[in-house]
């Protein structure tokens, strides 16, 4: 139906017949000659309709935005003074001789060229929201960030499988949304979270080294960088550790963004334990274009009088840590309550600070409300472990380690943003020697802070003590995003169910769940470790967008709804009864069933 893309034509073909084919992205009609950008995958031409051509431009006159047009005519070069040099096709126009309507538009619910529309709209009408120019660059950039992954991939000997997507409940992290069996009444398949154990299982199988760009499926509640479904290369590899994967896996990452972006990423990245990570951040994934870092002042206060610092000083599980301001000094006490508002929602109960007037002059050069509990020595340490400067304002967290933790490293995020603080570029580093579990104060009981498929540090040995094991897994981290994490997986059959004891998984829940594993694990496991990423985050970063939602052709909302198709919708009776499900009807009417 064409010759050519309307992306493509150029002074290369002037004098030329040419037929193009798309929608009409503008039309202008200037004293009897009409002009139309007409846009297709490629890009925009401008086509012109004159009045000689009375059929041609007769159908022009009714033509409007979004109509799917046909047209012949002959290119040729703009008038001197009328060329865009801001596009590809600026030099030149198409003369139409013939024109076809191919499909009409109706008036859209909100234009394509408007740079603030409603979420809700634009997910509504996705087919239309897709037209976007940004949401077209998107949508390709995501493509050719696939193509150079899954390219690297193959050239370094990795077999691309398909794993199931109906599997087994394996319900140790997020819900997994289940799927009911019509053949097995009762029974139900679940979509998979990852394809953890199968990937780990075509390890024993032999193939050594496996990829696969997969969706997968996580019941939880949602935020900017988080779907329901979402997109996952999954890798894994056998006879290998740390270094080997880590090293492969960040050679892969640089290759994609020299490729994608002309980007020149460090070369080794940097590595932070995960220790380091939250006592410097407050985070294990931090965002290093901010330089401001938390700063440990536990031990200058464990004999001042403020009860406030010294008792979470005092405390094993307490933590008293600064945060040191360039020019913070000049914040308002607006600004300042504002923040402490912010840290609130953390759980810490206060934002002590102190203003750094005049450094020079110690003590008698600061102004807070705090100083009179706190000594001369401490006051003077203060300062230089800070390397506090006239201007300056220190804030301070005192509290349980963790929410000291999570409230300073949200507040260095916010005041980085706030205050200009945030450095352009890209800063990944690794995240290493991960706690292998973590104690949950609401069950009592111990869980995996990855999965329970990681191997413990100090190799494969089944005796370890849960409060102070550390785990072979490594996240990589961008711009303080996680796009990446795995590990070192147990291969060993007594570790993982010394690992699932101690998660309180006996021995017979472990068989009924895991149980195929476990078989599996026992003929010939070779030592394998891997790693997946969050493809959807990673063209987020890449595309400059806030949410991984304008990277996913059609994704759900923050409610896990899609506004398109109105899923998740009603059932009817008789899909219920081939499933043998009843639905479990309130007892009592709610008033809004009663008003309606």
């Amino acid at each position: 139906m064409r010759t050519h893309y309307c992306g493509e034509v150029t002074e290369s073909l002037i004098d030329k017949s040419v037929t193009l084919c798309g929608w009409v992205n503008s039309r202008r009609d200037h004293g009897g000659v009409i002009f139309i950008d007409l846009r297709d995958r490629a890009g925009i031409a401008q086509i012109v309709f004159d009045p000689d051509k009375a059929e041609a431009f007769s159908v022009a006159e009714s033509v409007r935005s979004e109509y799917v047009l046909q047209v012949t005519g002959t290119l040729r070069k703009r008038p001197a003074g009328t060329e865009n040099t801001h596009l590809p096709t600026g030099m030149v126009e198409l003369m139409v001789d013939r024109i076809s309507v191919l499909n009409k538009a109706s008036a859209l619910p909100f234009q394509l060229d408007e740079a603030d529309v409603n979420e809700g709209l634009r997910l509504k009408y996705r087919y239309l929201d897709l037209r976007r120019d940004v949401m077209q660059r998107n949508l390709r950039l995501r493509h050719r960030v696939a193509k150079s992954l899954r390219r690297y991939l193959e050239d370094n000997h990795f077999v691309e499988i398909e794993t199931p997507v109906l599997t087994r409940s394996t319900p140790e992290g997020a819900r997994d949304y289940l799927v009911p069996s019509r053949t097995y009444p009762g029974q139900f398949f679940a979509l998979p979270q990852s394809p953890q154990l199968f990937k780990q299982l075509l390890m024993v199988a032999g193939f050594e080294r496996y990829f696969q760009i997969t969706r997968c499926f996580r019941d939880e509640d949602l935020r900017a960088d988080r779907q329901p479904e979402f997109t996952q290369l999954d890798i894994e590899m056998s006879f290998v550790d740390e270094e080997a994967v880590m090293g492969l896996m960040e050679r892969m990452i640089r290759s994609v963004f020299k490729e994608v972006l002309d980007v020149d990423l460090p070369d080794p990245l940097p590595r932070l334990t995960y220790d380091e990570a939250v006592s410097r951040y407050g985070v294990d994934r931090p965002d290093l274009r901010i330089p401001l870092e938390l700063i440990e002042v536990s031990d200058l206060m464990q004999n001042v009088e403020f009860k406030v610092f010294s008792q979470p000083a005092k405390s094993a599980s307490g933590r008293v840590a600064a945060l040191c301001v360039p020019q913070g000094g000049g914040l308002t006490r607006k600004q300042i309550d504002d923040y402490t508002a912010y840290v609130a929602k953390y759980g810490a109960k206060g934002l002590a600070y102190i203003k750094v007037n005049d450094a020079g002059q110690g003590r008698d050069g600061l102004q807070s409300p705090i100083l009179k509990f706190l000594p001369d020595d401490v006051v003077s340490e203060l300062l230089t472990r800070t390397h506090a400067k006239t201007g300056d304002l220190i804030f301070f967290g005192a509290d349980h380690a963790k929410i000291v933790n999570d409230a300073l490293g949200a507040l260095r995020i916010q005041l980085g943003r706030d205050l200009g603080l945030l450095e352009q570029g890209w800063k990944p580093v690794w995240v290493v020697d991960f706690p292998l579990f973590e104690y949950d104060d609401e069950s009592k009981r111990w869980k995996a802070l990855h999965h329970p498929f990681t191997s413990p540090k100090l190799g494969e040995s089944a005796d370890f003590d849960p409060a102070n094991a550390y785990s072979r897994a490594y996240d990589l981290v961008l711009n303080g995003s996680e796009i990446g994490g795995g590990s070192i997986r147990i291969h060993d059959p007594e570790v993982q169910q010394r690992v699932f004891a101690t998660l309180g998984i006996e021995d017979q829940e472990a068989q009924e769940k895991f149980g195929f594993l476990l078989e599996a694990l026992k003929y010939g496991a070779p030592p394998h470790g891997g790693i997946a990423f969050g493809l959807d985050r990673i063209v987020t970063l890449m595309a400059g967008m806030e949410s991984i939602r304008d990277v996913i052709a059609f994704p759900k909302t923050q409610k896990a709804s899609c506004l398109l198709t109105q899923a998740p919708s009603p059932i009817e009776d008789i899909q219920l009864r081939e499933l043998n499900i009843k639905l479990r009807r309130p007892l009592e009417k709610t008033k809004a069933d009663e008003a309606g």
